[in-house]
């Protein structure tokens, strides 16, 4: 079935493709589209499966770690503050291993209050366990989504996932996807077969209390479930690419990578305008290429080794930072490729609360950066408009008021 709808209906048809059970959730925006959407196919009689309308964020984590344990197929969606609520029930799905998949809207987490796009969200949540994937278009969020219940599923990982889709950007704007049916789904994604499951006809309960002699092995089997999910994530792309025809998967996606001298590197939409600056950095004659990083967890360690190597410059941007550090990718890119690709690499924090990036201010950055015009970190929007410069003064007399009103006291 071919339609035309927005990221997040479309994230709601697949869930109801992917035969989904259980949906426990609480709206936010921009995320709330995605449960509306549920509701309706559940009430028209079109999706089999419970919609549990919780009363925070916090149990909708709670349900959803429950019915997974009776046996069922959960899913559920959140975004930003929801997805910070969470915290506690993250930790707590990874750790207690369950099979779910979560969409979560990336927004940016207030103050000041924004409900616009950025990756801050779901970066401030890399090391509760969940696998983690950022899709950049409307077609590969849903086939994310169904291969993700694959990947979850799979004995050797049972660890929760996350698929992250970029505020408005992919959530709201529509573009025609295919949708499986629920049928040829079936083909793909078998019924999830637990271990073992709770049964209120069979009451028993189990501890969850661990002591320090046995503590260590069960946070070592969360990382052996992120090793596994490696060949996993790949295994699920070929089998998916079989049935469906089409592409979506892998740890990593590259674009004219092969005589690449210079790489640009992104996750999420800002993927997809990088594309296009690549496109135009080539007909200016620079050997430009794209390495798009699909799964941030596991993170894609061995690929970037591979496909770094012998680069002249990489320019790697994040839709995030990690405050008193740098951008959470940069970080990561820098600690896999250390001691085994010596090639100068730049980062760019650029489209922080949803701040439009286009294709020329990703080119003109990354020639600077190639360049070496610019420093290792650099806030590559704070100066493109004139308001922005406004503001910017502004902060600094703040800044300056500040200090006068200390040294007064």
């Amino acid at each position: 079935m071919r339609v035309l709808e927005t990221g997040n209906h479309l994230i709601a048809l697949a869930a109801e493709a992917s035969r989904v059970e259980v949906v426990p959730a609480y709206p936010i925006t921009p995320q709330t589209q995605i449960i509306e959407k549920v509701a309706e196919l559940i009430d028209e009689g079109r999706m089999n499966a419970e919609y549990i309308p919780v009363e925070s964020e916090h149990s909708a984590c709670a349900a959803l770690v429950s019915a997974s344990l009776t046996g069922a197929r959960a899913f559920s969606a959140t975004s930003a503050h929801g997805l910070a609520y969470m915290h506690e029930m993250l930790h707590y799905a990874a750790g207690i291993r369950v099979p779910v998949v979560m969409a979560n809207v990336n927004r940016a987490l207030g103050p000041g209050w924004n409900i616009w796009c950025d990756h801050q969200d779901s970066i401030s949540q890399r090391d509760t366990g969940w696998i983690q994937v950022y899709v950049a278009g409307h077609q590969e969020a849903v086939d994310t989504l169904i291969q993700g219940f694959r990947i979850t599923e799979d004995h050797s990982v049972l660890l929760p996932l996350m698929v992250n889709l970029d505020a408005f950007v992919l959530s709201h704007t529509y573009m025609d996807a295919e949708v499986p049916s629920r049928e040829d789904v079936d083909r793909y994604l078998p019924p999830y077969k637990p271990l073992w499951k709770l049964d209120p006809r069979l009451p028993v309960t189990h501890g969850s209390v661990v002591y320090p002699a046995d503590f260590s092995e069960t946070r070592e089997s969360m990382q052996l479930g992120h090793k596994n999910a490696r060949e996993v994530i790949r295994e699920a792309a070929r089998e998916f690419e079989d049935v469906f025809g089409r592409r979506h998967g892998d740890l990593v996606e590259g674009y004219l990578l092969d005589d690449a001298e210079y790489l640009v590197m992104a996750m999420g939409s800002l993927s997809a305008e990088s594309r296009v600056a690549i496109d135009r950095l080539r007909e200016s004659g620079v050997k430009a290429g794209l390495l798009r990083v699909r799964f941030f967890r596991p993170f894609p360690t061995e690929e970037l080794r591979t496909l770094c190597r012998d680069r002249a410059s990489i320019m790697v941007i994040d839709r995030d930072v990690s405050y008193g550090m740098e951008g959470a990718l940069f970080s990561e890119v820098k600690a896999a490729l250390y001691g085994h690709a010596d090639v100068p690499v730049r980062n760019l924090i650029v489209g922080i609360g949803g701040r439009d990036v286009t294709y020329e201010l990703i080119a003109d950055m990354a020639q600077k950066a190639w360049n070496g015009e610019i420093g290792d970190v650099t806030w590559g929007d704070s100066h493109t408009t004139e308001s922005h410069r406004v503001t910017r003064e502004m902060l600094c007399e703040f800044d300056r008021l500040f200090e006068s009103e200390k040294e007064v006291r």
